[in-house]
């Protein structure tokens, strides 16, 4: 629904009170946009053109402008280059610019307040360059390039590089927008433009894989060190803390570009996924435009500038590089809400005074929840993001049996089909998870593999979910049609492609079940573009504060924390009724699992082992049953006609049944390796599931020692942790085989939830505490040995708590202080010596 609009008289325009920008939006998670929006020839601002953040009071009826400008009457179309002399033109400047208000004719009221007197000197629309020096038409603003690229994993980086991108032009920027992989359509060797890097980090620090050519290219050890003194630039890394590796994939560039000589013109980012990417990125982003300015105002000299450049903040004049966080304070400075002036404040204060009455009324019985909310939010004017333009147009066509695409993702690694040899419960039906082991058979395949290695499974949505949403959105008697895409000839959104993602020829059923991930939680920007789709008011209220910035709590409580999607909103908000085409532009990709191989080829030659937890967890905003995970509910489901009991089974029963194929792919960058010298000693850390590369280990190792009995083997210790002891120990029987072969020369388990029997010693409660009681060994194998650590399993406890403790051992064994000890371990990971697996 589109916003009504409504006319003021030109005498009222009140300039006071504030106007601001939106707050986070995550995961996925895009920030909001804040861009400059402009009446022209009679029109109130067009949010979905220009991106503006649009002001919404609480006791303002729900289908009320949620900005107001000073408009005079309509007009016929002005010559080129002129404004008609009656119209005035409200701009509402985003942060860190002030607002300024232009008046057409004669009158050049100029940015910052101060006005001046002056004639635009664009009659007509001559070609070539501008002239003018009024610096207020609209001739005068000259469009300053910068290349702007990203690297992106699933799509976060890309999605606020386009944020960018949109935002450039409203500040008089033009972005030339590129991934980094497509290193046809740019050349940093002879840019000349301003630089602005956007990178996500994958895995525990690994760098996307659409930047592994980039880096590898400039990690070139023959490049100079002026190779790029030539270049500015800017970066934003997006990252987790919770990994040990934070933001290092633009850490990785960030690093690289300074040894070329590149410099930066603005400070880099790091954005912390753990808490929030908004809480970095919309600084970053709000101070960017203003070292942006700098750096043209530096480069060009302030006599060859024009208007653009004087719309930059104070924060231009500071010392180089600008820093996002000073920036972000300005930004708030001079920012304009314009309100409709012609009610009397007696008036607005009795409504306010009756609608709080009545929000207190309802809201006194309940607490907060997805689908609504409490004062003071419930109460609270809020700020929401823009609209955000669309761009896809949809079509259903009967397919009249045309054979259809089977292509269920985009992969730039190759695809293997592969059959299910066995599957095999390791768990009793009474421990808390159940865990699987899966057997595939790959040797007619020219899939291979080494012990540590991941790999990708490809993996649908939950038929059952995919019906639910095609019933919801009634498109039901229409699954089987043939999907149609194009590009909307009136979008506003810049650079808008067809998502690559989705195969030509595919139905509906087959774009919802293989293409689109509808478990992903929904960004703000979604929240937002669902508002218009909202016929019942207080549900388009609720999705208006979800995305705002006053409902950050909210959003985090009720939709990122407790992991809400598609389907959630949709049952939360009865009356929400998006389009098909809504819900392709802003679902990402559905992404593959990986899993780490849990086998050596040598000990299962055409076999390929993988172990995995079948993942359930609960809604916390809805009454929905019990979820499983999208690929391990699935692959669960597969097995059941072949699942054995967790009792070590033969080949040849697991053969008697196949289930059906699945598809994977191998993963790239694979380092969990075992080190080159099979002397070298080696420490292996993995509760539960962590477990699986070691197994691989450990049967590689054994067929070595066969090949070679003569040889000269390291040491392996394996610390290993489950709950108890009889329900979820992995892998007993094969660990004690290890071990009494002297495979294994030190298996040190613990048991998190067993108490000790009789007056026995207290065993270790977590691998943690483990690795303490053995602090003199483990220390002797790192530091005296040159040995090697491995941790695979849980990131945000387990591996966190496994690098303090080693940090501790090192000070303590080695008598150093925790600083040093840190130097220490981080000289390891740079050796690769530490190597962690982890998620």
């Amino acid at each position: 629904m589109s916003t009504p609009k409504r006319m003021i008289p030109t005498k009222h325009f009140p300039l006071k009170q504030k106007y601001q920008k939106s707050s986070r939006s995550r995961g996925p998670r895009t920030p909001g946009r804040n861009n400059r929006a402009q009446t022209r020839r009679g029109h109130l601002p067009d949010s979905s053109r220009w991106g503006t953040q649009q002001t919404l009071n609480a006791q303002q009826p729900l289908g009320a402008p949620y900005a107001h400008a000073a408009l005079g009457p309509s007009a016929s179309a002005p010559a080129p280059g002129e404004e008609p002399p009656h119209v005035r033109r409200a701009v509402i400047g985003p942060a860190p610019f002030p607002s300024f208000l232009l008046v057409s004719g004669a009158d050049c009221v100029r940015r910052r307040g101060s006005r001046g007197r002056g004639t635009c000197a664009f009659p007509s629309v001559p070609a070539g360059p501008p002239q003018c020096n009024c610096h207020s038409c609209s001739r005068c603003f000259e469009v300053m390039r910068f290349l702007l690229l990203y690297a992106t994993q699933r799509g976060q980086a890309k999605a606020i590089a386009e944020e960018i991108s949109e935002k450039a032009v409203a500040y008089g920027f033009s972005a030339d927008l590129h991934c980094i992989s497509e290193s046809h359509k740019y050349d940093l060797k002879t840019e000349t433009a301003p630089l602005v890097v956007v990178v996500s980090t994958t895995g525990d620090g690994d760098l996307p894989d659409t930047a592994r050519k980039f880096v590898k290219a400039i990690q070139d050890k023959t490049l100079p060190g002026d190779f790029f003194a030539h270049l500015w630039y800017g970066l934003l890394g997006l990252g987790d803390s919770e990994y040990t590796y934070f933001c290092n994939g633009g850490k990785i560039i960030d690093k690289r570009f300074q040894e070329l000589g590149a410099q930066r013109f603005y400070d880099t980012g790091h954005a912390d996924d753990c808490v929030g990417l908004e809480l970095v990125v919309e600084p970053w982003i709000n101070g960017l435009w203003a070292a942006l300015a700098k750096h043209f105002l530096l480069s060009k000299g302030k006599e060859g500038m024009n208007g653009t450049l004087t719309m930059a903040s104070n924060a231009s004049r500071r010392t180089d590089p600008v820093t996002p966080e000073s920036l972000h304070i300005e930004s708030q400075v001079g920012l304009l809400r314009l309100d409709d002036s012609r009610r009397k404040d007696a008036e607005v204060l009795e409504e306010n005074a009756v609608d709080r009455g009545q929000s207190n009324t309802l809201v006194a019985d309940f607490e907060p929840s997805l689908a609504r909310s409490i004062p003071p939010l419930s109460q609270a004017s809020l700020n929401i993001p823009a609209l955000p333009p669309e761009y896809l147009q949809v079509h259903l066509e009967e397919s009249f049996g045309q054979e259809e695409s089977q292509a269920p993702v985009t992969s730039v690694d190759p695809i293997f089909h592969v059959p299910i040899s066995k599957a095999v419960q390791l768990t009793t039906n009474d421990a808390i998870k159940t865990t699987l082991l899966i057997e595939l058979d790959i040797s007619k395949t020219d899939f291979s593999y080494q012990p540590g290695d991941a790999f990708n499974v490809i993996c649908p949505n939950s038929d059952s979910e995919v019906q639910h949403l095609l019933q919801r959105l009634q498109l039901t008697d229409r699954r089987e049609h043939c999907v149609i895409l194009n590009i909307k000839a009136d979008t506003k959104k810049k650079g808008a492609a067809l998502p690559q993602h989705i195969p030509e020829k595919c139905s509906l059923q087959f774009l919802l079940t293989w293409c689109l991930e509808i478990r992903a939680v929904p960004k703000k920007a979604f929240l937002r573009a669902l508002v218009d789709h909202t016929g019942d008011g207080a549900e388009k209220r609720r999705l208006q504060e979800l995305c705002s910035r006053q409902g950050a709590a909210d959003y985090n409580r009720f939709v990122r924390d407790s992991r809400a999607c598609l389907s959630d909103l949709l049952l939360a908000f009865p009356s929400c009724q998006p389009p098909l085409s809504l819900l392709l532009e802003h679902l990402p990709k559905l992404q593959p699992r990986p899993y780490s191989c849990a086998s050596s080829s040598l000990f299962h030659p055409g076999k390929l082992h993988f172990i995995f937890n079948i993942v359930e967890f609960g809604s916390d905003t809805t009454a929905v049953a019990l979820r499983k995970g999208v690929c391990t509910g699935w692959l669960a489901t597969l097995v059941e006609s072949v699942l054995q009991p967790n009792t070590r089974a033969s080949r040849a029963d697991g053969e008697k049944a196949l289930a059906p194929e699945i598809s994977i792919s191998p993963r790239a960058t694979n380092f969990f390796h075992l080190p080159n010298d099979p002397s070298v000693p080696i420490i292996m850390v993995g509760p539960g599931t962590g477990i699986a590369p070691f197994i691989g280990f450990l049967q590689h190792r054994e067929k070595l020692q066969e090949h070679h009995p003569d040889g000269h083997f390291g040491a392996m210790w394996l610390f290993f942790g489950c709950r108890h002891k009889d329900r979820d120990y992995l892998f007993r029987e094969e660990l004690r085989h290890f071990l009494k072969c002297g495979i294994l020369t030190h298996l040190k388990v613990s048991f998190s939830r067993d108490a000790p029997v009789g007056e026995e010693e207290a065993p270790a409660k977590y691998v943690q505490d483990s690795l303490q009681r053995h602090s003199k060994q483990v220390a002797k194998v790192l530091l005296q040995e040159n040995g090697h650590v491995y941790v695979c399993g849980d990131a945000k406890n387990m591996a966190k708590d496994v690098n303090d403790v080693l940090v501790e051992i090192i000070s303590k064994e080695v008598g150093v202080e925790k600083l040093e000890a840190m130097k220490t371990l981080a000289t390891l990971k740079e050796e690769k010596r530490y190597l962690q697996d982890i998620w």
